[in-house]
Parts: C-alpha cells; structure tokens; sequence
C-alpha cells in the first residue's frame, strides 16, 4: 500500500494532507523517516511514526474508553462535552462510534470501534450481551427490591416484564447488576420500577470484558484479539 494512501486509512487526513505530512519529514516507518508518499509498505503489522508519535497500522479500531461524567457519547453533543473530545485526532478522523451509549452522567467501560459489524454483532438483542453495572440507589436497598428486579419489572412503556440477569446488594444503597438489553435508561427505569432511584451509575463490564483496573476515568486503551473474544466469540473481526 502506497505511504499516503496508508496514512488516510488511518485517520491522518485527506490524500493531499498525508502527502504533506511525508514530504515535509514527519513520518517514519519502522524507525527511519520516509519522504517518498508513493513508497510502497505492507501494511499487516506495519509500525511508524508521525511527529514522533508511535503507531500501528489497524484495519479496524478497537478501544476501551473509561467514561467519565460529563460526557456525551455523541459527535454533537447538546449539554456536555463529546466521549469523542477524549481520543485523539486520528482516531475520531477515521471515523470511531461508541458501542451503544451511556448517559451524560453514567461512568465507566465504553466501547468505541469503526467496524460496524462489530457494533452490530456487540449491540444486536439477539446476542443478548450482558452489561454488568455498580448501581448506587437514593434510599436502602431491600429483598423485595432485589427479588423484583430478579424477577421482572414492568415499565410504563414495555408490554412485558424485564428480569436483570443478576442482581447482587453490595452495601445498604448499592447494588451489582447485569442486564442483557440496551433500552434506553434502562437500568435507571428498572430501578426506579423497583421502588428506588438511581444516584450514580458506573458499568464495570460488557460480556467477559471487565473495565481495566488501571484505565483511569477519561483515558482509553487499545483492545486486541483476546479482548475481542470475551465480547463477541462467534463474531471476532478478522
């Protein structure tokens, strides 16, 4: 693949920008700085740098964002900064979306990808993903609480009942629980159906993905193969 033609797939703008960009000395491949745009490289497993910036050739972006609150997980976004403000140029260049949404004000693990089969195979309600969430509720948690969000909610806008997959009291106002849907507000409206409310929301794992223990709030992280395959086993892109 032509330098500049590999440079575009990966976000670093339009043909006449990646052609600047070699040109002018600003991008090496495998250590050794490149001036030729029409250079030709095998791009699977290709490394380089632009401005000194390390990176990797992907045909496909995966990534971990540790969502902080504040954010939207829109490109135009109303209220709050964009999830999106948070990647860098290149990333949102080529053209990323988040796996489904977290509200403005829900925290923690957000998938972003520009496969969209991937976002299909990840969000489709066939695949009935599990969503595991720290719940923190207004007023104390009790049984009969816990029991019907086991058993089944009603909300005002659904014609059957909908069962949290697990649910597991954590403290006197917190909760742990798994969900298989992605409604809109759904854990909020659950809880809510179950006679509490909803103060904090954080999700702490998508499938076998847990959030990373190290990924601080507002950072994001590469996800490879073995990452893929906890999320989505009988669709891991190739």
């Amino acid at each position: 693949m032509e330098l500049e033609r590999l440079l575009r797939s990966q976000g670093f703008g339009s043909r006449a920008e990646c052609r600047g960009l070699v040109c002018t000395g600003r991008v090496s491949v495998e250590g050794r700085v490149c001036n030729d745009p029409l250079a030709q490289f095998e791009p699977e497993g290709l490394s380089f740098a632009v401005d000194g910036q390390p990176w990797a050739y992907r045909r496909f972006v995966y990534l971990a964002l540790n969502k902080p609150a504040g954010h939207e997980c829109s490109r135009r976004p109303i209220h709050y900064p964009s999830v999106f403000s948070l990647l860098p140029i290149p990333l949102v260049r080529r053209g990323v979306q988040a796996v489904g949404r977290l509200d403005a004000d829900t925290t923690g693990l957000l998938l972003l990808t520009d496969d969209g089969a991937f976002i299909h195979a990840c969000t489709s309600p066939r695949r009935m993903v599990p969503k595991v969430y720290e719940v923190s509720t207004r007023h104390a948690v009790d049984d009969v609480q816990v029991a019907a969000l086991l058993s089944g909610v009603v909300l005002h806008d659904e014609s059957q009942a909908i069962m949290a997959a697990a649910c597991d009291r954590q403290g006197e106002r917190s909760l742990r629980l798994t969900v298989t849907l992605g409604k809109y507000h759904l854990v909020k409206r659950m809880v809510a159906a179950a006679g509490n409310r909803v103060e904090a929301l954080h999700r702490v794992a998508i499938g076998g993905l847990a959030l990373p223990a190290t990924l601080a709030a507002g950072r994001w992280t590469w996800l490879e193969a073995a990452d893929l395959a906890l999320l989505a086993p009988r669709s891991l892109p190739g």
